[in-house]
This record gives C-alpha cells, structure tokens and sequence, in this order.
C-alpha cells in the first residue's frame, strides 16, 4: 500500500469491482477509496454493464464465477474496438484454461482467491503505473509530433546547404556536431539526421545542462539497485534507451569536466558501466552532440577536453542564424501561423506585405525560437508585427507603409520616376512619387530589380531577400490583372 500512498496522480483514478459477494465488494471499495477518486461496485454482469455505460473506469476488478454471465464473457466491456480500462481477474476455481481464457480476454492480472489485501493492491498498483505510463507517452509522442516537425522549412542558399549536409550525413554511424546560436533548430536538425538514419532505436534528447552534475552520470548510463541513497529500484540509463537509435546530448558545453572523460570512454568502447554495476553493458547508440558555444575556444581555455571535442567533431553541421536566411521568413511565417493558429483555436492571421518586410529587418536575436513566441503573441493579441514591436520597444525594427517609398530605390528607364532630392552622393537614384499605393511601389521595385539583373530572377530574388517562386507569383498576379483589364 505505501505505493500507492506515494502516487498523487492516482488519486484521479476509477475502479469498479464486480465481484457477486457481499463482503468481498465491501473489503475491496473500502481499501480502494482511501486511494481513488471513484470506486464502484456490482453483483453481476448486467449491473455492472449498466454502470459502465454511465461512467469510465481506468481499471475493472472481476470474479470470473458470476452469477448468469460469467466475467470472461463481459465481451461489451473487452470490446478491442472500445475497451479502454484494464482488467484483473479473480476466481478461487482457476485452471490452466480458464487463465488462457482470461489473457485472451484481455485480462491484465489474474488473482487467486482467497488473496490478502497487499496482494491485490500489488497487482492494482502495477496495472494503475502502466495506465500512466501510456498515458505519459502517448501525449509526449503528440507533443513531440506538435512541435518538433522534421520538415525543415525554406529555401534560402544557407538553407538548402544545410539540407543536402543533413542528408549525407545521416546514414552514417558516425557521432555529428551541430552548432549554430540558441534557438536556430539544433534538435529539429537532430531529429531530421535519426529519422534519415533509419535507424530502428527511439530518439532520445537530453539537455546536458539541465541535469544536475552529480546525477548526469546515473542519467546517461543508469544504475543498479543500492548504488547510492535512495536508489532503492536499478535504472536503466538513457544510452540503453536509445540502444539501436540516437542520443541527442544538446548543450554539450555545459558538460562537467568530470563526466567527459566517462562519455569519452562510453563513445570509445561502445559501452556503458551503470553507477554500481561491475560489468559494462554494449549499446549501439548513435551520438548528436548540439552547443551554441565555440567549442574549439573552450578547449583552448581547458574547458572542454580535446580528446572528446575531436572525437564528436567527427561531422559538423553549422546552423545559419535566422538574420542571414531572411528569404526564409515567409515561409515560417506561413508555417508557424498554421501551427499557432491550430494549436490556440484562433483564426489564422493573413501577413501583409509590411509585416513580412518588417520581420525581415530584425536581427533576431533568438532566432526561429523568438519568431515563432512573437508570432504567437501577435496570433493572440491580434496585433502586426510592426504594432507589436512599437508597444514594446516604442518603435517598429523595419520599414513602415508610410515611408516605403522613400526606402524602396532602384535606377531605371521609368518615366513615373524623379530624381530623388535627399541623396547628394551623384549616384542615379530615384524617389517613387507620393500618391502611388504600396503595391505600385512593390510591382515597379522588382521590376527594376529584375531589370537590373537582365531578366534573371533567381538573382534579383536573392537580391530582394525572397524565393524565386515568390517572383512567379507575383509575375503571375500582375499577368493575370492585365490580362483582366483588357
């Protein structure tokens, strides 16, 4: 029973024993509702299908010898279309069929009658860890399909580098060094390389800087029961849990210097030795190691061990900062408005021109990680970018409509165009006249760019910090207006 004392989250489970004596459903409800929110019982099948329709219990305890149905022939209840609650079995007539008749069922446990109380509460209490267990991985699989999409979105030059280096290097069982700033993708690039790798084991992330120092140790390679205080119960480690697929060892840097000569030795033998254990244990773990630090420096400084930098140095993928891959910017925009907008229930925000220009001309500090939080608060303070910004820092980072035709310049063969009287440098630039709208300034700007570059719009896109395919578009629209006007 102290299991069960100890498991707050329990409190919040159902039960319902169906049992056809009186004093059985009496000793049962009393010891389960000191524990469990709800605790129902029946004398028979007919009355127990008829409380369970009303309501959903995580675990049903049944006799098998009932009156009328007998408990292995509750098939409404181990309907594997519908049944969602575990099943332990009782019988004080068992034989080695009626057990087979039971697992086929669906049984989770199978009790002998006459049993003490500790033993049943044993068996509820493994039946309850395991509910919670699912429970817990099932919503971290949806959390982890929710936010880490291995997609990786846009097609900047930077971009499409990454990609191709991320698929060459994936196949190969060789440890990868990823490095770029906080908040460039580190773990969705991480994610991409294992699902690439087809390889058969889980991904598992670890945060080195996050565990306490003296537990990282027990963390990664696991210990045996009495190791230390409190390890009453053997551990596996998170090398073992990944056996067969990819460790992700996201800021490495914050390693202690003491717990890298242990990795080193993991990396070097393909083996790990749990806290207490007196054999080592094989894995075959691929390693990802992430930091936005400059490893070679904090070598250099007696931080981190050369012999370990150089043996997960192996490949390196370095992440473009999101202010050198702006062109990438509508296309995440796009991305995280879809996901946002799905994940909070709000309508979808359409970007403007303006909006996109002005994400465009902030540096970002925080990368894709700080685009996504500001586009989230925009999403649910149905704010711009631009107002965004004004309110927080009192102005906006980038262009704003009013003055983008006066920021927007090109040199060119237009007749609507005059020379611009602000600049005083000789040089040939032109002002777009006042009462144009801002798509006027728009189509004549990147036309004259796409002027300037003989037609070729691959460069003028990259010059104007936007996907060719974005180009077409608008080639496309204008076409299409003309075409419309005639």
């Amino acid at each position: 029973m102290s299991d069960l004392e100890l498991n707050a989250p329990w409190t919040a489970v159902s039960v319902l024993v169906v049992d056809d004596e009186p004093g059985m459903r009496a000793i049962l409800k009393k010891a389960l509702s000191k524990k469990f929110a709800q605790v129902d019982t029946a004398g028979s099948i007919e009355e127990a299908e008829e409380i369970r329709k009303r309501c959903h219990f995580d675990l049903l305890i049944v006799d098998i010898n009932l009156p009328g149905r007998s408990g292995i022939n509750w098939h409404e209840a181990f309907d594997p279309t519908t049944r969602r609650s575990d099943v332990i079995f009782m019988t004080g007539y068992a034989d080695l069929e009626m057990a087979i008749q039971a697992l086929r069922a669906g049984a989770s446990d199978f009790i002998l009658k006459p049993f003490n109380l500790e033993q049943m509460m044993k068996s509820v209490s493994r039946c309850i860890e395991r509910r919670l267990v699912e429970r817990q991985n099932f919503a971290l699989q949806r959390d982890v399909e929710r936010s880490y999409p291995v997609d990786i979105i846009g097609d900047a030059e930077s971009t499409q580098r990454m990609k191709k280096m991320i698929a060459q290097v994936a196949p190969s069982v060789a440890a990868v060094l990823v490095e770029g700033e906080s908040g460039t993708g580190k773990e969705l690039v991480a994610r991409a390389l294992h699902q690439l790798s087809k390889r058969t084991g889980p991904f598992v992330p670890l945060n080195c800087g996050a565990i306490a120092p003296d537990l990282l140790e027990s963390e990664l390679f696991g210990h045996v029961s009495g190791a230390f205080t409190g390890a009453k119960k053997g551990r596996d480690g998170l090398f073992r849990v990944a056996n067969n697929g990819t460790l992700f060892l996201d800021e490495i840097g914050e390693m202690p210097l003491s717990m890298q000569s242990s990795l080193l030795r993991a990396l070097e033998q393909k083996a790990i030795r749990p806290v207490g254990a007196e054999r080592e244990v094989q894995v075959d773990v691929r390693i990802v190691a992430a930091t936005n630090r400059n490893l070679k420096k904090e070598v250099e400084e007696g931080r981190f061990r050369q012999d370990l930098y150089y043996r997960l140095n192996v490949l390196t993928i370095e992440l473009p900062a999101l202010r050198e891959r702006v062109e990438d910017i509508p296309a995440l925009a796009h991305h995280f408005t879809q996901q946002l907008s799905k994940d909070l229930g709000m309508k979808p925000i359409n970007w403007t021109h303006e909006d996109i220009l002005v994400m465009q001309a902030y540096q970002w500090p925080g990368n894709i990680r700080e685009l996504r939080n500001m586009m989230e608060r925009c999403i649910l303070l149905g704010k711009s970018p631009a107002e965004y910004w004004q309110e927080l820092n009192g102005d906006a980072p980038a262009l704003s409509a009013e003055n983008l035709s006066n920021q927007n310049r090109a040199s060119g063969n237009g007749d609507d165009k005059r020379p611009c009287q602000c600049h005083e440098d000789g040089q040939d630039q032109y002002c777009y006249p006042t009462d144009w709208t801002l798509k006027d300034v728009e189509k004549a700007h990147i036309m004259q760019v796409v002027d300037s570059h003989e037609g070729n719009k691959s460069a003028a896109a990259r010059q104007l910090g936007v996907a060719r395919k974005t180009l077409e578009r608008k080639y496309k629209e204008w076409a299409e207006e003309s075409a419309s006007c005639e």
